[in-house]
């Protein structure tokens, strides 16, 4: 995936020679020099990855490519958008006039004092240029030096590159904690109900997944169920095999074999002489008449536990098989158990492990090293983060996208950044916290592993942290995050820093005047400022930092005019929960901006000039009314409050590609008609916050959504005849939206429901529920609906949500981002 940063920035500087045709000869040398080296660089890269993951100085390799591609991007962003202030037409064309003006002298002192400044810009590029040169110089010494050149001829692929033979020197068959005595305490119940699993009475074979993160004690469980007093003489055969990452299916297969049969010489012959297909075939019919218990342990990949699954035969005679994995696919695939009570079991087997975190690091570090490089800059991002922080999820993505984390390729920044933090969860290194509407919303990582975080990325120059434990700070590092003392932090020498990120967490008070955005972070990528909620001001300065790409508040201000220079900016964020920011006009300059997430009071001019804008959350309809946003032709998330029955909505439908749409009313308003919803025809999530009263009699909404929640509705008809015709809907909450005494879903309504929630629907007394209606119902929550006393006998037996396992209700989003304004 580095290969995608390198092959963008080779892109961009090809681009650069093409556009800058009056470009100086000796920069437009440096330049293509500058190409050629990363196109050179490009040819090691693919092989380069694959043999990092236990050689350390070939991961800090790839580590230095990636971010010399980066830096030349920004540089040259720099440039353009510098250089666009005083193009050499302009300043030829002032000078001109300023032979004809009566007020010549000073009319030329103006125009030379342009021209320097040009010179200057000229100068400072080049010499950015030569220290980026000077470091391809040296990455190309150290591939010399570390033997990197022959990389190419080192072997066929990470299973087979094991310098120094370390992934088999660090992998257990049984994890650190082996004191199983202790383990368990307090956790005799799990263990007692796992045991009943494997005798219960289901003919079937059972298959139980132990899911969780490297270290935490999985192999250790299983090897107590496995010698278990109370599986005794119940199983006539059993098998123990452990797979890690180097895994080869015929070995496997002949240690289960030989763990059943026996090692005798005539059955080790006999094996040697099998293929994999012989080798399928004769496990099955030694199983097949056999009651069996096989533990699978340490499976890395869905494929290992496929190629094991067509040899273990199920005859219908309780045989069973434990697998762990610390892969969320692999779980998945034999799932068993319910989620929450392996959260509890990981909990529990977290906090045994934390007193020896040097030991415990290193079975960690296994699952960082089987990471792609993209996905080891992703994770090492984590670190910026306090202890114990729950991040929201979309904007750790926003902070990738910006700091150039996320490969620039056809598809959509948003989505790949998605995919890599589903892949994160999915392996164990983040825990999700919250989810809304099927995505995650809250996240966190596990203290343990931030700390790994830290470890690697102050080793590979990734990220330094400042704070009460640590006063000084790394000047090779790129990202600083500086949690409290930020005050002494703005004291240190900038001189030799060329940061690209600036996270300040846990701020109270800092002054943001004190900081010289123009010398201190000229680079900058992004500037994250946490500052309680208070009101700021945010300097006239800021508009020189034209790399930026995220600027993010908590807090509200007045935005200078001079923001609008910012236009390489894609996230601008401002939290607030009871206050409004003031835009300019200028905002309407950003033309590469994709998620505005500001709460502000006045009208926005020409906002439909921000055409790249994809997430717009803050508005109030007031300033919305009169816009005409037919060249939003990219936005799909729109949140909106403030709405009153005398406005109309109908301009919504003029957004093509919206899939994403919640919509409040002021308090104690209703909502104008809904009729525009019908045209969205890419709508796929749709929340309303407000009273609706009665839903047209023609169904408003559009066959494509999936997720609905109403809120406040007081409807006072049965929604649930034209709700229950949407055909791809898979989520409904009703809370509060109706005043009714009688819910009917007839037959072949809901026919792609999964979930449903109904909350404080206060005068339902009876739910009738058709025969053939909600047949892929998996999850029912019901909550103060006191006077609903009997629910179908169908849904009896759909499991009850949690509060934690349901939606979190975004009202009270809306009740932060939209209550009325205060100044």
């Amino acid at each position: 995936m580095v290969d995608g940063f390198v092959s963008y920035a080779v892109k961009k500087l090809g681009d650069f020679l093409i556009q800058e045709v009056s470009l100086r000869r000796s920069l437009r040398q440096d330049v293509m020099w500058l190409r050629k080296e990363l196109l050179f660089m490009q040819s090691f890269l693919k092989d380069a990855e694959q043999k990092q993951v236990e050689d350390h100085t070939i991961r800090q390799w790839v580590f230095e490519i990636n971010e010399i591609a980066n830096d030349s991007v920004a540089i040259l962003e720099t440039y353009s958008l510098e250089a666009g202030e005083g193009d050499g037409d302009g300043l030829a064309n002032r000078l001109k006039a300023a032979e004809g003006d009566g007020d010549g002298l000073a009319s030329r002192l103006k125009a030379c004092a342009c021209i320097c400044r040009k010179e200057t810009k000229f100068s400072n590029v080049s010499k950015e240029i030569q220290s980026l040169k000077q470091r391809i110089k040296d990455i190309s010494r150290k591939r010399e030096t570390y033997g990197i050149r022959d990389i190419n001829n080192v072997g066929e692929g990470p299973n087979n590159y094991r310098p120094n033979n370390q992934r088999s020197g660090l992998r257990r068959t049984t994890s650190y904690m082996d004191k199983q005595d202790q383990i368990f305490v307090g956790f005799e119940d799990v263990v007692e109900r796992l045991l009943a699993e494997l005798v219960k009475e289901e003919p079937r074979r059972t298959v139980i997944s132990i899911y969780g993160m490297g270290g935490l004690g999985k192999t250790t469980l299983a090897k107590h169920l496995y010698h278990s007093p109370s599986l005794t003489g119940i199983f006539n055969a059993r098998a123990w095999v452990c797979v890690s990452q180097q895994y080869n299916t015929i070995d496997l297969l002949k240690d289960i074999i030989k763990s059943i049969q026996g090692r005798d010489r005539e059955t080790l012959d006999l094996l040697e002489k099998m293929t994999i297909t012989d080798l399928e075939k004769h496990l099955q019919d030694l199983l097949k008449e056999k009651k069996y218990l096989v533990v699978v342990d340490d499976v890395w990949q869905r494929e290992a536990w496929q190629s094991l699954e067509r040899a273990l035969p199920d005859s219908n005679n309780r045989s069973r098989v434990i697998i762990t994995t610390r892969n969320a696919d692999v779980a998945k695939r034999a799932h068993k158990r319910r989620l929450e009570e392996w959260e509890r079991v990981k909990e529990h087997l977290w906090r045994r492990v934390k007193d020896d975190f040097i030991e415990i690091s290193d079975i960690l570090s296994l699952s960082y090293n089987d990471l792609p490089t993209v996905l080891k800059h992703c994770f090492l991002y984590l670190g910026i983060f306090p202890e114990d922080r729950q991040i929201k999820a979309e904007n750790l993505m926003w902070l990738w996208m910006a700091d150039g984390l996320i490969p620039r390729e056809e598809e959509r920044m948003e989505d790949v950044a998605q995919d890599f933090l589903n892949e994160l969860i999915r392996r164990s290194l983040v825990q999700v916290v919250k989810t809304f509407w099927e995505e995650v919303t809250e996240c966190r990582i596990h203290d343990l592993l931030r700390d790994l975080a830290i470890e690697k990325a102050l080793e590979a120059n990734f990220l330094d942290t400042y704070g009460p434990r640590n006063q000084s700070i790394s000047s090779s590092c790129r990202r600083h995050t500086i949690h409290g003392q930020g005050e002494r932090y703005l004291t240190l020498d900038f001189s030799r820093l060329n940061l690209r990120s600036a996270t300040f967490c846990d701020q109270r008070g800092l002054e943001l005047d004190r900081i010289k955005f123009r010398n201190m972070f000229q680079h900058l990528y992004v500037l994250y400022l946490e500052n309680g909620y208070a009101r700021f001001t945010l300097p006239d300065s800021i508009g020189s930092l034209y790399s930026l790409r995220y600027l993010g508040f908590t807090g509200y201000c007045d935005f200078p005019s001079s923001i609008g220079n910012l236009k390489n900016l894609l996230t601008l964020r401002a939290d607030s929960p009871d206050r409004v920011s003031r835009l300019p006009p200028e905002i309407a300059n950003l033309v590469n901006l994709r998620h505005l997430v500001v709460r502000y009071s006045e009208p926005l001019q020409d906002i439909n000039k921000l055409t790249s804008l994809q997430v717009l959350r803050g508005i109030c309809c007031d300033q919305w009314r009169d816009v005409n946003p037919i060249d939003l032709v990219n936005l799909r998330e729109l949140s909106m409050g403030e709405i009153k029955k005398s406005y109309s909505l109908n301009n919504i439908s003029s957004l093509k590609s919206l899939s994403t749409l919640e919509l409040g009313c002021a308090g104690g308003e209703s909502f104008p008609a809904l009729e525009f919803l019908s045209s969205c025809q890419k709508l796929q999530k749709l929340g309303l916050y407000g009273i609706i009263g009665k839903l047209p009699p023609s169904n408003p909404f559009p066959n494509s959504i999936t997720m609905m929640t109403l809120e406040y509705s007081r409807l006072m008809e049965d929604p649930m005849p034209i709700l229950g015709m949407l055909p791809n809907l898979r989520d409904l909450q009703l809370d509060a939206a109706y005043f009714g005494e009688e819910i009917t879903c007839s037959d072949n309504s809901f026919s792609q429901l999964e979930f449903l929630r109904l909350e404080e629907i206060l005068h339902l007394k009876r739910w009738n529920l058709g025969t053939s209606a909600m047949p892929r119902i998996k999850g029912l929550a019901i909550y103060n609906c006191y006077n609903l006393k009997e629910i179908p006998e169908r849904m009896k037996d759909v499991e009850r949500l949690k509060e934690s396992d349901c939606w979190w209700s975004v009202s009270s989003t809306f009740d932060i981002l939209f209550r009325p304004f205060s100044e």
